[in-house]
């Protein structure tokens, strides 16, 4: 394979690595062995020959305090405190007594040996000290010389490892995912079919490069993969790497980033060195953006990471153009991105992974909870229909939360209720049942939930009410659910209209009901969402009455932002745009309040079935929404 060609060289720094290991610790070991013999306590003592040890015993000025005998070894104790202690030792008889002393015990004057020494107590005898005593002796000694070898040994270790590492900031921190690696493949990818189309070419280019190259077609260089978060980029690159089998390369463009200038630089061509030597093979950069921002939005030619985005140019489109290396970048950001990376040459084709359609997310559930138990009766289809405008990781978290719910309340395989607990967690947030309401809040919040519900039910452009509860879910004191009966791409002025009007429908049965004065917060998040879509009507779609076709997008140089505004546009511009925000507020206002003046009987009648049921499903509330009618005032002309 390509990539074992670097095998042998890293067998023999290893072994190179280990040998210094080796000699390191033997020359400590000997270190050790020196102190040892040079701190002995015996290196200390004054040594004597035995026939002056014996001649002085015997006389009383001898100034001998005592004689410690010990196997063969005589240590001599001096009646001069100030005089070191003096060491003999026996010759090869073995016997001291024959010298002299004994004699006198028992040779001449045959008297025992426990009198002998009553009568000379100048002498003692100890027993030979055993193999622990000596180890104990040497270990006081060694001891702490091991504890300060050992520190050194650590610092030393600690200051090559920094050494090391400073050396090591220029190579890349790519992870290696080689054939021998788990691989994935594009069946294990649902949905986004026509992404995958796309890819799939790739893969055919890397497994046979001389059907193209006979028709004079070169492989793209580079593949850039857009689309929200959650989207399944990532995995995409990986399902081109395991169709190909060829090594791939990961990393992330934050990576790349160091405080040292010139250490980004140097990862890029370090981690294209790498994949030049294991060609063909794939490099898959994740969040790019990171590192690639727009050069003149920025400015700074000297900046590090200009420095890295330069070198990533030069290494995709350089000199070298058969290196057989494949970049694959994906971000949810390219408007962010330098334009010269985006040309022909360097990411060569563009691939959208946008949200998966309806089809896609059935089949993306079914990969989920394809090892998870299910009841028989589970609706997937109906999940897929519910969960519009999710992400394939939205879906495998629904996924996730059902199995966990499904085990919290005991059960041995997920059922619907389990899978609907799940998208309402994951979509607004885990019930609060622990938050106590009192009889006016339940009263306020059933009335608020009723106004958004019997508003949305009655316009003639918006989303069927799915769901209604004033139990708290999240940051919500309760919710009202409306949802597509199919997926849409687009969505008319009318249908906008709408949504604001049956946002604004809460604050306004608030007011019918209990009074213009007596306002609450309950609205608060309702009135953000009215004030951000209405924003977007006119500034970004061109929807306001008197600035139709106009819109005023945020440029993305800062040169064009006027002083006083701080936007793309002058001051008088920003008051049309305020005016027409407001105006589009208004009217949903008055809508909302036409409507539920002309239905205040079914608004009672939706606010007293939360106060007894708290949560009306969509089967449910279908019966109370009958008699409803659409005021005249609430139509658009």
């Amino acid at each position: 394979m390509p990539h074992s060609t670097n095998k042998s060289p890293q067998k023999k720094q290893d072994a190179s690595n280990n040998a210094r290991r080796i000699s390191f610790v033997f020359i400590l070991v000997l270190i050790c062995l020196a102190l040892v013999a040079f701190l002995t306590p015996q290196n200390h003592m004054e040594e004597v020959p035995l026939s002056d040890v014996i001649t002085r015993a015997n006389d009383e000025n001898g100034n001998i305090k005592k004689i410690t005998v010990t196997g063969s070894e005589l240590k001599i104790t001096l009646k001069d405190k100030d005089q070191p202690t003096q060491i003999s030792r026996k010759d090869a008889s073995g016997t001291l007594y024959d010298q002299g002393l004994q004699n006198k015990c028992e040779g001449k004057n045959g008297e025992d040996l426990t009198k002998c020494q009553e009568k000379y107590p100048v002498i003692e005898y100890a027993e030979a000290s055993n193999i622990w005593g000596t180890i104990l002796d040497v270990a006081v000694i060694v001891g702490p010389i091991l504890a300060m070898i050992i520190l050194f040994a650590y610092l030393m270790r600690q200051a090559q490892s920094m050494n090391n590492q400073s050396m090591g900031f220029g190579k890349a921190k790519a992870k290696l995912y080689g054939p021998d690696k788990k691989r994935v493949k594009f069946a294990d990818v649902a949905g986004n079919e026509s992404a995958k189309q796309d890819l799939t070419e790739i893969v055919d280019f890397l497994k046979n490069p001389k059907k193209y190259e006979k028709l004079g077609a070169k492989i793209p260089r580079g593949v850039l993969l857009a689309g929200d978060p959650g989207t399944g980029k990532t995995l995409m690159a990986r399902a081109v790497a395991g169709e190909a089998n060829v090594p791939f390369f990961s990393i992330s463009g934050s990576e790349f980033a160091e405080m040292f200038v010139g250490v980004g630089a140097s990862r890029v061509r370090d981690l294209f060195s790498k994949a030049k030597k294991n060609a063909p093979s794939i490099i898959f950069i994740d969040e790019i953006d990171a590192v690639a921002h727009k050069r003149d939005a920025r400015g700074g030619a000297g900046r590090e990471d200009e420095q890295t985005l330069n070198q990533i140019l030069v290494e995709m489109d350089g000199f070298d153009n058969d290196s057989g290396v494949i970049v694959i970048a994906a971000t949810n950001r390219v408007d962010m991105l330098d334009k010269a990376l985006l040309r022909p040459g360097r990411f060569d084709r563009h691939v959208n992974v946008t949200l998966p359609e309806r089809k896609d997310r059935l089949e993306i559930l079914k990969v989920h909870f394809k090892n998870k138990p299910i009841e028989k009766d589970v609706k997937l289809d109906a999940l897929a229909a519910k969960t519009a405008g999710s992400s394939g990781a939205d879906l495998a978290n629904i996924a996730n939360e059902a199995a966990i719910t499904a085990a919290r309340v005991g059960h041995k395989s997920i059922s619907n209720a389990d899978l609907t607990e799940a998208f309402e967690r994951v979509a607004i947030g885990p019930e609060r049942k622990s938050k106590v309401m009192n009889d006016f809040e339940r009263k306020l919040t059933a009335y608020h939930e009723a106004g958004h519900a019997v508003v949305g039910h009655v316009l003639p452009d918006s989303d069927p009410v799915h769901k209604i509860t004033i139990i708290p879910r999240g940051h919500t004191g309760g919710v009202t659910w409306f949802l597509p009966p199919e997926d849409r791409s687009y969505k008319n002025i009318y249908e906008l209209k709408d949504v604001l009007a049956r946002a604004m429908g809460g604050r306004i049965a608030e007011k019918l009901i209990f009074g213009d004065d007596d306002i609450t917060t309950g609205a608060s998040s309702d009135l953000k969402n009215v004030a951000e879509l209405a924003k977007e009507m006119i500034v970004e779609e061109g929807m306001g009455s008197d600035t139709r076709n106009l819109v005023f997008p945020e440029a993305a140089d800062t040169r064009y932002y006027t002083i006083s505004t701080g936007k793309p546009y002058s001051e008088k511009t920003a008051e049309l745009i305020d005016k027409e925000i407001k105006k589009l507020s208004d009217e949903a206002a008055n809508r909302a309040e036409a409507v539920l003046k002309a239905n205040t009987k079914v608004l009672d009648r939706v606010a007293q079935a939360l106060l007894e049921n708290e949560t009306l499903e969509e089967e449910e509330i279908a019966p109370l929404m009958e008699g409803t009618v659409l005021p005249a005032a609430a139509k658009l002309h």
